[in-house]
């Protein structure tokens, strides 16, 4: 029997909800980053990844495995949209993240790659999470909207919105120019033009609903500047050295990354524009890869800049350079943690082969040790433990990006590339040396006909 005369029960005290973690971007760049779900699964946060609804076969497939880096993924929102449609992953974007709000404590957001950054930026403003901010993540992701912010940074510029092709004044720039897809990424599009009727007539060869930003050529060497920043202040910034296939091509392919630059390059010039640029963004919280040109005059033009990680092996670059992995850091800006990151040591490259055009028959290295290791486009790349400061130059892996049995094409994007080596050594000297034996060890072997699955 009830006594009366007890105080009522106190109602149940809600069961706090299990704190979690955001990654964003496609299946395959996550997964070649596992350090990012290693960090997040030690610290005992659930694991909900965003990624392209394109993705949604390889990545069940892979949680299948318990071998697998997504097996320590809680959950998988799959999103549709297209990267050459401005803001046509944001609805799916929106409905899928409001449906994780009650279920978990969402303490922090990134984005890995470029597909999702700039709604990845939403999130972090709607739930109050350290993120580089609105303006920052929308700004990086648009070409056009990067000369509108930017525009003391860059090049001289025109946009020619959908629509405005016929009316576009392409006389009013000084060519050559070179023109560029606004939301696209990896080079894809990305054309030099040397007058104005050839500019017409290659803008009649994007779609139709694409934005085209048509701008002056920069020349002089190219670089990127690597930023970590917290509270909107950069606790880490290195240049990195780029080639591209510029000097053969209209295209401009990335065909290698040096961590850091040799002495003697415009570092201190790069710094202080990047560092004005990043002011300029209000960039709060995370990582900046900012791509810029130095002409002979010394100053710095800037190219683009993204909110995310750098792609390719920059990375490993960094690991390999500083002896330390970058990925816990940026763990830690997200989560509103104290981060830190050692200067180089050592001096690192990734460099990336031409090949003749054909269908990929074999790779072959004559190397003691070191033998060519197939990823293919979505596989996994293995983690090389650094060196110390002093050690003898060391080839750390070859990779072949492509399958046996694919076509290769002229260079004209990065994913047309299909094969890579990561090296490091204690001088650059060293370096330089240790790249021109590799290259002479290495033969990409094609032959003419079909490529696999083609009819």
């Amino acid at each position: 029997m009830t006594d009366p005369t007890a105080p009522p029960a106190r109602p149940a005290a809600p069961r706090p909800l299990p704190g979690a973690f955001v990654l964003t971007g496609a299946f395959r760049v996550v997964c070649r980053n596992p350090r990012y779900l290693e960090e997040l699964a030690a610290r005992g946060l659930k694991i909900l990844l965003i990624t392209p609804e394109s993705n949604r076969e390889a990545a069940e497939t892979a949680r299948k495995d318990p071998e697998h880096p997504a097996a320590l993924i809680d959950e998988i929102a799959y999103v549709d949209g297209s990267l050459d449609l401005e803001g046509s992953f944001t609805p799916g974007f929106a409905a899928r993240a409001r449906a994780w709000h009650g279920r978990y404590d969402v303490r922090g957001a990134y984005a890995v790659g470029e597909t999702l950054v700039e709604q990845t930026g939403l999130l972090c403003d709607a739930l109050g999470l350290r993120g580089p901010g609105p303006r920052a993540t929308r700004v990086c992701r648009s070409k056009y909207l990067q000369r509108w912010y930017l525009d003391a940074f860059g090049p001289a510029c025109l946009v020619v919105p959908p629509g405005g092709r016929e009316d576009a004044d392409l006389g009013a720039l000084t060519y050559p120019v070179v023109a560029k897809p606004a939301t696209r990424h990896s080079s894809s599009g990305v054309v030099a033009v040397e007058d104005a009727a050839a500019m017409r007539v290659l803008l009649a060869e994007y779609p139709a609903h694409e934005t085209v930003l048509i701008e002056e050529k920069a020349t002089g060497q190219e670089y990127s500047v690597e930023s970590l920043v917290q509270h909107g202040e950069p606790v880490f910034t290195s240049v990195t050295r780029k080639e591209t296939t510029e000097s053969g091509a209209r295209t401009f392919v990335e065909l290698a990354h040096s961590v850091p630059s040799a002495p003697g390059d415009a570092d201190a010039a790069l710094l202080d524009a990047n560092r004005r640029m990043l002011d300029a963004l209000g960039f709060r919280d995370g990582i900046a890869h900012a791509e810029w040109r130095v002409g002979a005059d010394g100053r710095p033009c800037l190219m683009e800049v993204a909110a995310r990680t750098p792609g390719d092996g920059l990375l490993a670059l960094y690991h390999l350079a500083t002896g330390h992995p970058m990925e816990p850091e940026i763990i830690k800006i997200a989560l509103g943690e104290s981060a830190a990151y050692p200067a180089p040591r050592r001096f690192a490259r990734q460099v990336y082969l031409d090949h003749t055009p054909g269908v990929l028959a074999d790779v072959t290295l004559d190397w003691p040790g070191v033998r060519p290791l197939w990823v293919g486009e979505a596989g996994m790349w293995p983690e090389w433990p650094p060196g110390r400061a002093a050690d003898p130059a060391a080839l750390r892996a070859l990779l072949v990006l492509q399958e046996a049995g694919a076509r290769l094409r002229p260079l004209a994007s990065s994913e047309d590339r299909a094969v890579t080596f990561l090296i490091d050594a204690p001088t650059p000297e060293d370096l330089d040396e240790l790249e021109r034996a590799v290259r002479a060890a290495v033969t990409i072997v094609t032959e003419p006909g079909e490529a696999a699955g083609e009819h």
